[in-house]
């Protein structure tokens, strides 16, 4: 017998509402819930037929029991994933390391150079002036406005 020449078509289609799987979300009210039905079970297996209800692993328990008891009820809240954002205080601290060692390579920079201003003296036989406290003075505020216009 000749097989049928219409072909039979069922296609399913996806609904946009299901379209691809989505993160299920439980709210704080739902996790106080499932952890109370959790901590009140007394009986061999009741726990797992829970887990099994809810759809739920034993590590998002010990999670949410772990949030509990560091952070109250606040911690069971849902929370946005993903990196943290900086607090004003880490910003102001990264800010100062950072010109830290901007400033700690202009020292080491004016070491050397005073090193090989020193080196130039004795190749040319030439003695290094004498400098007295009174005079250091007077240097440290010549050398603060040498440094703003060196900037």
């Amino acid at each position: 017998m000749p097989k049928p020449t219409q072909k039979k078509t069922t296609e399913i289609v996806a609904t946009p509402d299901n379209d691809r799987r989505q993160r299920r979300k439980f709210t704080t009210q739902q996790k106080l819930r499932i952890l109370k039905e959790a901590d009140a079970a007394t009986e061999r297996g009741q726990i797992g037929a829970l887990l099994r209800r809810e759809g739920l692993y034993s590590s998002q328990l010990t999670k949410w029991r772990r949030h509990l008891r560091l952070e109250g009820v606040e911690g069971l809240a849902a929370k946005k994933p993903g990196r943290k954002g900086k607090d004003q205080r880490e910003v102001t601290i990264e800010g100062l390391r950072k010109r830290n060692a901007r400033l700690e390579k202009e020292v080491l920079i004016q070491r050397g150079l005073l090193d090989l201003q020193k080196k130039a003296y004795e190749i040319l036989g030439i003695a290094l002036p004498r400098v007295d406290d009174n005079e250091m003075d007077g240097l440290q505020s010549s050398s603060d406005s040498a440094q703003r216009r060196f900037r």
